[in-house]
């Protein structure tokens, strides 16, 4: 049986046994959870391994990668930009980046970046992954790409593109990277142990990546598939296909997400590094004072988590729902619970904040299972639930 460390408060011990049951059942090997209750932490967990090939445990300050849950807090900070009066969400993306005007997309606004509707979620052409990791050059193929349906007429999950687009636009508009005015305007300020663009002297801290055996679909007959599944997977198995191309747009397509170098560059989608407490803690300042501290204000909040798009995705070929940079919950994936916000991450990660309830919550894990099969987000959300109940 796999230790369990640190707190529970008073009446959420549900949530500690559905954490030590992930060990049991469900395959963890290193995970961290936390909860917020009215700025307050009543849940701070964690147990397991960060690397398994050395046996480093996992301790309170271990980092985790977390995926596309990073992408919630890109989008924080375009909106604090706003709450601020330096950006207006509903003006052209062109009158802050004057090259992204080419091929058609003058009049797309900002908050169609940040709302997954510009039509930008692949590129005709992949960069090579240097380059992606240098900025630059990712931003100016960005720039000069056509959209790929037209801008606000449908939604499609921008799952690399969407750090880039709204990255760049964070940093015209402040002058600072967005790792940079994350951890000068967000994480530092309010005490959020997280990182898009991992400094060196943070990277002992890191966890290591353990991929959970993948089946192998292609030999799966289709009429075996679900029948909901059956568009996603004919997609992902034609390179082609806008699915596979959203998920391609560097050259190779994946990135080794372990290394130092991919750790330490700023993919504002996909490389957010913090712990299971940073996570929560950050939604619970968006909901919230935390220490007498508040990042954005309720009428902020309420333009961020307006729905914006809903119905099946182009990309994901499932129904999806987004506001300005957070998903919302749908039935096939509810996040907090109906009035919940928040953003999930590859294999397994979740951040969320449920405002009616005052709850914010943070789960981090270095096994990455693929696919929506996976309970253990899932168990931990309903554990929560029972104890606030």
């Amino acid at each position: 049986m796999t230790a369990i460390d640190g707190t529970v408060a008073l009446g959420f011990e549900p949530v500690r046994d559905a954490f030590a049951a992930n060990f049991d059942k469900a395959g963890e090997v290193g995970a961290a959870v936390a909860v917020y209750r009215d700025g307050q932490p009543v849940v701070d967990l964690w147990g397991g391994q960060a690397d398994p090939a050395t046996g480093r445990p996992w301790q309170r300050d271990t980092l985790q990668l977390v995926y596309s849950a990073t992408k919630a807090v890109t989008a924080a900070a375009a909106h604090l930009l706003a709450q601020r009066g330096e950006l207006d969400l509903d003006a052209p993306v062109a009158r802050y980046w004057p090259e992204f005007a080419a091929a058609g997309k003058a009049g797309i606004p900002v908050r169609q970046l940040l709302s997954h509707r510009a039509g930008l979620p692949a590129l005709d052409r992949p960069v090579p992954l240097a380059d992606a990791l240098a900025w630059d050059p990712m931003v100016a193929a960005l720039a000069a790409q056509r959209p790929l349906w037209e801008p606000g007429t449908a939604h499609g999950y921008h799952g690399r593109t969407f750090g880039w687009l709204v990255g760049e636009v964070i940093r015209r508009v402040s002058g600072r990277s967005p790792g940079r005015f994350v951890a000068e305007e967000i994480a530092g300020p309010h005490g959020i142990d997280f990182f898009i663009g991992l400094p060196d002297t943070e990277r002992k801290r890191v966890s290591r990546l353990v991929f959970a055996p993948q089946p192998d679909y292609s030999a799966i007959p289709i009429d075996e598939i679900p029948e909901s599944l059956r568009p996603l997977l004919a997609a992902a198995r034609d390179p082609e296909s806008l699915s596979s191309r959203a998920f391609s747009v560097t050259d190779p397509p994946n990135p080794d997400f372990d290394s130092a170098e991919v750790q330490a560059a700023e993919i504002p989608a996909s490389n957010g590094i913090g712990t299971a407490r940073g996570l929560a803690r950050f939604y619970a300042t968006l909901i919230g004072e935390v220490d007498g501290r508040r990042l954005l204000t309720a009428g902020t909040l309420a333009d961020a988590t307006r729905e914006q798009a809903a119905g099946t995705d182009a990309v994901i070929l499932l129904p999806s729902r987004y506001a300005s940079g957070f998903m919302l919950p749908t039935a096939e994936f509810p996040l907090g619970g109906p009035a919940s916000f928040g953003h999930p991450g590859r294999g397994g990660a979740l951040g969320f904040a449920d405002p009616a309830r005052g709850l914010a919550f943070g789960y981090v894990t270095n096994y990455i299972v693929e696919g929506s099969l996976d309970p253990r987000a899932a168990d931990l959300v309903a554990a929560v639930n029972t104890a606030w109940d």
